[in-house]
């Protein structure tokens, strides 16, 4: 896999007000290179199409930004089009002076010719900003725009394992290998939950050192767990950690209930907990497109996210519970108590992650669904998640929305949406608006 590319291509004619232009120039690299010190920019505008050819000779871009330094006629698009193959972020530059005189870029009519040009040559779909390199508008797109083709390209090397299957009644999970990889380029792997509990077993307590002083550092009162159950959690974090570091798995969605009970005889929760802790998103329930969603979010956040079922709201704090059994990782509990862990709220066998989820003041609702038609589709929403204790056994957080949180539930139940959503601690609305325009995925935003 190339390492990640962004290409700016200034395109323009010799015959406006180049000192403006220059200007323009100089400050547009200057503002992409906060947000990608890396990206490959031209020694000078681009101001023939022999430059242009010359320029994007050789390159393969996964974000292609593309601005008329000054008016250019749509042969100078068609011809980035037919030799660049990536997302297009089309930068439409504000007049510098409007003064009765010269029309110094003419960078808006440049750009409906880019436009009608993109239409004609590309199913995908065309980004677009206006406005000079230091408003931040012009700003928080750019940034959006690197993120979330940064955050596609690495999903072309993301490998999401299935640890068994989803239990019945909860196919919402389940994941083909083909929809995985062309949508999202994403590879599934596949292996029965039977596998990783017959390594476990086989584990010594020799084996388990390591594992044993990381689990009972991370998780508070590890140590009033049965005996039998906490060794065997660890044999099984054991088993799991090797199984994602043995074939460089990058998320993880895996069964739980009930073989975990019946069969091992300890609970997955804590497992898949420590593996988010160690920034391996991991879901429950094997919940392949949750997991996904944990993963996308956890690129652009740089932490761990939560998948809980929203379980209750209120109306009068118009918030929405999200619960689990006890997964979250670690370093998402509140700091007052720290990952205490219990036993599974059903099973009464431990342990699991028991703790209310630490508050903040930006956060996004997120949610890869899929249609029975087989399409996709992004949930996203804004909030706040409120400094709550723990509401239910298991983990659990309370987030305040923005939008009337009555008719946002209903609407979301009465068009199918799964029941399980990935909180993220950061608003990156924008840059998943951006990456599903990428990938051609429709948004519902609230």
């Amino acid at each position: 896999m190339n390492e990640f590319q962004v290409i700016y291509v200034p395109i323009g004619v010799p015959t406006f007000h180049l000192e403006s232009a220059q200007v323009a120039f100089e400050a547009s690299i200057e503002t992409i290179r906060e947000y990608e010190p890396n990206a490959i920019v031209p020694d000078q505008m681009l101001l023939s199409i022999d430059s242009l050819k010359a320029f994007m000779q050789g390159k393969n871009p996964d974000l292609i930004i593309l601005q008329n330094i000054t008016f250019a006629n749509s042969a100078y698009a068609t011809e980035v089009l037919k030799t660049l193959h990536a997302p297009v972020l089309l930068w439409t530059l504000a007049e510098p002076v409007i003064d009765g005189g010269r029309l110094r870029l003419n960078s808006l009519t440049g750009a409906f010719s880019a436009g009608f040009a993109y239409r004609a040559m590309r199913k995908d779909r065309l980004h677009y900003v206006y406005g000079g390199p230091e408003e931040e508008n012009v700003k928080s797109t750019l940034s959006a725009a690197i993120e979330a083709a940064r955050v596609k390209h690495r999903l072309r090397t993301t490998k999401l394992a299935m640890i068994g299957h989803t239990p019945e009644g909860f196919g919402f999970g389940r994941a083909l290998d083909l929809d995985m990889a062309s949508t999202f380029g994403v590879t599934l792997l596949a292996i029965e939950s039977r596998e990783l509990t017959k390594k476990a077993r086989e584990f010594s307590h020799d084996d388990i050192h390591e594992e044993f002083k990381l689990a009972h550092h991370r998780m508070v009162d590890l140590d009033k767990t049965k005996e039998q159950n906490r060794i065997d959690f660890i044999k099984l974090f054991k088993a799991y950690k090797e199984y994602v570091e043995n074939h460089h798995i990058d998320a993880i969605a895996s069964r739980c209930w009930p073989d975990f009970f019946t069969d091992y005889g300890t609970p997955v929760c804590g497992v898949l907990g420590m593996l988010n802790d160690q920034n391996i998103a991991a879901a429950c329930e094997a919940d392949a497109y949750g997991a996904l969603s944990m993963f996308i979010g956890q690129q652009l956040t740089k932490e761990p996210t939560y998948l809980g079922d929203p379980v209750s709201l209120d109306k009068t704090e118009n918030t929405i519970t999200f619960w689990h059994c006890g997964t979250s990782a670690c370093s998402l509990a509140r700091t007052d108590t720290g990952a205490l862990t219990g036993v599974h709220p059903n099973r009464k066998i431990g342990p699991t992650m028991e703790f209310g989820l630490r508050p903040t003041k930006k956060a996004t609702i997120f949610r890869i669904g899929r249609l029975p038609s087989g399409e996709f589709r992004f949930f996203l929403s804004a909030g706040e998640i409120l400094d709550k204790p723990k509401q239910f056994l298991g983990t659990s957080m309370v987030v305040r929305v923005n939008h009337p949180v009555e008719p946002m539930i209903t609407t979301l139940v009465k068009e199918g949406w799964e029941p399980h959503f990935a909180v993220l601690y950061d608003d990156v609305i924008k840059p998943l608006s951006m990456l599903a325009e990428m990938l051609n995925i429709d948004v519902v935003k609230y």
